[in-house]
């Protein structure tokens, strides 16, 4: 069982949360998936980022059996299973540790939509989760992390919404594909920089109107999008 090209796409996903500044040391993971042979690649546990090969990409079913690959996968694992499994139009995950985004996430607040950068990728407020019981922390903590995300998106968009921060802990992202899901992370990282320093020039500030919201994202998104090249 071979998939190198999804490998490889995965080491690029990893490499660009590290290139970006959202990585310190071995934090954070990257993972893609091969829809049609139910196969994950992810980030090895523990592996420096400067020593990652595309071959060293874990190849997991979804059930998280270990398929091919001699190193143990990212222990967030089971957190990307359950995105995989239940929004089935994702291609990629990316969790990180990026300073502001997990700020926000430590704080238990949302990310608010103050402007028309952050309306051009994030359709309203970035999400953040119910804290976890102690029982779900001491049980199976990775997999009901993955299920408290999904919780929260029982009335959001995750195609609208490709960014959740889990209360206490970081944020996760996700996109059509590994790079997709890189490119969020960035983009979520750089909206909680900026919203932190509107909090702090504007704390009554009510942010970006509905309408100014609608107006950025659906031009960028959807069938009526009409930034960009044909």
């Amino acid at each position: 069982m071979h998939f190198p090209r999804l490998q490889a796409e995965v080491l690029e996903a990893n490499l660009e949360i590290v290139r970006r500044g959202l990585v310190l040391y071995t934090f954070g993971n990257a993972s893609g998936i091969d829809r049609e042979a139910g196969i994950i690649a992810i980030k090895p546990s523990g592996v420096p980022y400067e020593k990652l090969t595309a071959q060293d990409m874990v190849l997991c079913d979804l059930d998280g059996k270990v398929v091919e690959g001699q190193l143990k996968p990212s222990s967030d694992l089971h957190t990307h299973l359950v995105l995989y499994r239940n929004f089935p139009q994702i291609g990629g995950v990316v969790h990180t540790h990026s300073e502001f985004a997990t700020s926000w996430a430590q704080a238990g607040r949302s990310i608010p939509a103050f402007g028309t950068t952050h309306a051009d990728y994030f359709y309203g407020p970035v999400p953040v989760t119910d804290e976890l019981s102690a029982t779900e922390i001491q049980g199976e903590y990775e997999l009901n992390t993955g299920k408290a995300i999904v919780r929260r998106f029982q009335d959001i968009n995750p195609a609208a919404m490709p960014a959740v921060l889990v209360a206490g802990h970081a944020p996760f992202c996700w996109g059509g594909s590994p790079m997709d899901a890189a490119h969020n992370a960035v983009v979520l990282e750089y909206m909680a920089r900026m919203a932190y320093h509107t909090t702090v020039l504007s704390p009554a500030c009510d942010g970006v109107s509905q309408s100014l919201l609608d107006r950025h994202y659906f031009r960028k998104h959807g069938v009526k999008a009409t930034y960009g090249q044909k």
